[in-house]
């Protein structure tokens, strides 16, 4: 697949190096200003097109794939998979966020807190992998959610995603520069530059300006090398974890695990929706569906092997630390390694520095992989400009979405702590992880033109019903953790809106090769357990998220709606779009 250009009567290939405004906006509404504010005025009418639109899965396959111009490289198996698996999720949130929890929230249950989130991360692992497998594309949930819920969700999902992709970024590569400061045995800022701009921006970064682009560089030569090298990495990770783990059961003392429940089962749950996120980056692995060789054998194999290893051996690392030394004692900023120097293993710390370096070199790297591939399917579909789909012919790898995450995380990363937008990330990956459930209830019980209007409206209310239930739960935990009248509502609300479902609605399709088990029942699960998790959150990540969202919603406003409108219409373009005095004239739907 290539795209080519006509030189006299020769035909020739386009350059992948080129930057033209055809190349950022080609659509009809942004040739000129007359066109712009024409398509201004046609706001409403597009907006409801867009909101009530949807894709499909051959589209997303084959359609929108074209905008690449050339196709990426399958050089993946599930091998490669299991293993993109280990080093995506594997990275410093295991030790640095167990010894915060264990302190603060949950002391020696921080081990079931992890089994909480575990089993909500499987759930979302189940939804991702019938979707990656019935469609293989590069998009993952933006693609799988603008399929089934329409172009207007995935937007809001596609902002997410990119949010997610460069602050998280970011976050990890300043946390990188903090660890290699440990593994020097020198301050945690002696490396940074000190400066007098404000609180939270006044440490400058460069290191993790220069460990992003390195990373960058990597993903855009090859995929397959890459592959190797987070084999490499990631089997050293690995072996440090085991000795971590070996090591502390060791010096266990049965006794420092009593008392088990000191913060009650809120503390529990609170850690649960932090801990989390040593869970995430696993819907990297759905991104490479395009590279990989037999998506419907190797993607089930990746995705839920690298994930039940992760949840075993994630269970414990946390059972093993307040083992180790009393709750009471765990130092939350640097747990392992105080820890084991409280059992005379103080070069032990080296170690641990060493391990979680190598944990977040692996993540940079798979995220690199991945959030690249989710910026190009978003640019095939013009939400962003389409320059960001371009595939490189040689490498097979999309080297202007890779410089665009590369680029963004380094000046975020080169200025600011994070701090503030660390609970932001929390909100939007559950976020994303509830919708994708919602998603695959839609797929299975809805078809277009094949099911009946009455379960359509059925469906929607059984899904009402299931979110509502959801919400009233985690409403009623922030607001009374003690109490239980509460749930003898929300609870049963939630079961019987499920049981309706299984009962009352016919599933409309069946999954090819690998589906789902029990729907209705995990996937409502994970929408219940996914916004139970964010209603733990502070009221802050709320308000950020929500003033995110905004920031969305006038981009959409004024670029993205208008650029998919076109992408979608452009081949009625003669007929229902024509430019007639700056005024757009479009021709009536049927």
């Amino acid at each position: 697949m290539g795209s080519m250009e006509v030189v006299g009567e020769d035909v020739q290939p386009r350059s992948y190096w080129r930057c033209s405004k055809q190349d950022f906006l080609p659509e009809e509404s942004f040739q000129n200003w007359s066109t712009y504010r024409a398509a201004l005025s046609q706001t409403g009418h597009r907006f409801k097109n867009r909101l009530l639109s949807r894709s499909n899965d051959n589209d997303e396959i084959r359609e929108l794939r074209k905008q690449s111009e050339n196709d990426m490289k399958r050089c993946l198996t599930w091998w490669d998979l299991i293993w993109f698996g280990f080093g995506s999720v594997i990275g410093a949130g295991i030790f640095v966020l167990t010894g915060q929890e264990t302190h603060k929230h949950a002391g020696p249950a921080i081990v079931l807190s992890y089994v909480a989130s575990g089993i909500s991360a499987m759930l979302s692992v189940f939804c991702y992998t019938e979707f990656s497998v019935e469609v293989p594309v590069a998009g993952g949930a933006f693609a799988y959610l603008r399929i089934e819920l329409g172009d207007f969700v995935a937007f809001i999902t596609a902002g997410n995603i990119l949010l997610e992709s460069i602050v998280g970024s970011a976050a990890v590569a300043r946390a990188w520069t903090s660890y290699f400061t440990t593994l020097l045995n020198r301050p945690s800022n002696s490396l940074r530059i000190h400066t007098n701009l404000a609180e939270g921006f006044n440490l400058l970064d460069p290191i993790a300006v220069a460990v992003l682009a390195v990373a960058a560089t990597i993903a855009m030569i090859s995929t397959r090398k890459t592959s190797y090298l987070n084999w490499i990495a990631s089997a050293v990770n690995n072996v440090i974890i085991l000795f971590v783990i070996v090591a502390a059961f060791v010096h266990a003392k049965p006794s420092n695990l009593k008392p088990f429940f000191p913060f009650g089962a809120k503390g529990v749950f609170q850690a649960a929706a932090i801990v989390y996120f040593a869970y995430g980056g696993f819907d990297n692995i759905a991104t490479m569906a395009e590279e990989t060789k037999n998506p419907s054998r190797d993607i089930p194999l990746g995705l839920l092997g690298s994930m039940t290893i992760i949840t075993v051996v994630y269970c414990l690392m946390a059972l093993s630390l307040p083992m180790m030394q009393k709750y009471t004692d765990i130092d939350p900023n640097a747990a392992y390694s105080v820890a084991f120097q409280s059992v005379g293993m103080t070069w032990a710390k080296y170690l641990v520095a060493l391990g979680a370096l190598k944990g977040m070199t692996t993540v940079l790297l798979v995220g690199t992989l991945g959030q690249a591939r989710y910026i190009t399917h978003i640019a095939r579909a013009h939400m962003i400009p389409p320059w960001f789909a371009l595939v490189h012919p040689k490498t097979g790898t999309p080297i202007n979405a890779t410089v665009l995450i590369a680029i963004s995380s380094g000046c975020i990363a080169f200025f600011s702590s994070l701090d503030v937008l660390a609970s932001l990330l929390s909100v939007s990956t559950l976020f994303i992880f509830m919708m994708m459930a919602v998603a695959l209830l839609v797929r299975r019980y809805y078809v277009r033109e094949i099911t009946p209007q009455q379960h359509l409206w059925k469906l929607a209310s059984f899904l009402l019903i299931i979110i509502a239930s959801s919400m009233g739960t985690s409403a009623y935990w922030g607001l009374n953790p003690n109490g239980w009248v509460g749930y003898v509502v929300t609870v049963p609300l939630w079961f019987f809106g499920t049981l309706a479902m299984a009962v009352f609605l016919p599933q409309q399709r069946s999954p090819k090769v690998w589906g789902v088990p029990l729907v209705p029942w995990l996937p409502s699960l994970s929408i219940a357990t996914n916004i139970f998790l964010m209603g733990s959150l502070g009221p802050e990540a709320f308000e950020r998220f929500g003033i995110c969202t905004v920031v969305m919603l006038i981009y959409y406003v004024f670029f993205g709606l208008h650029a998919t409108y076109d992408m979608a219409h452009k081949q009625d373009t003669p007929e229902s779009l024509k430019v007639d005095g700056g005024n757009i004239r479009e021709k009536a739907e049927p």
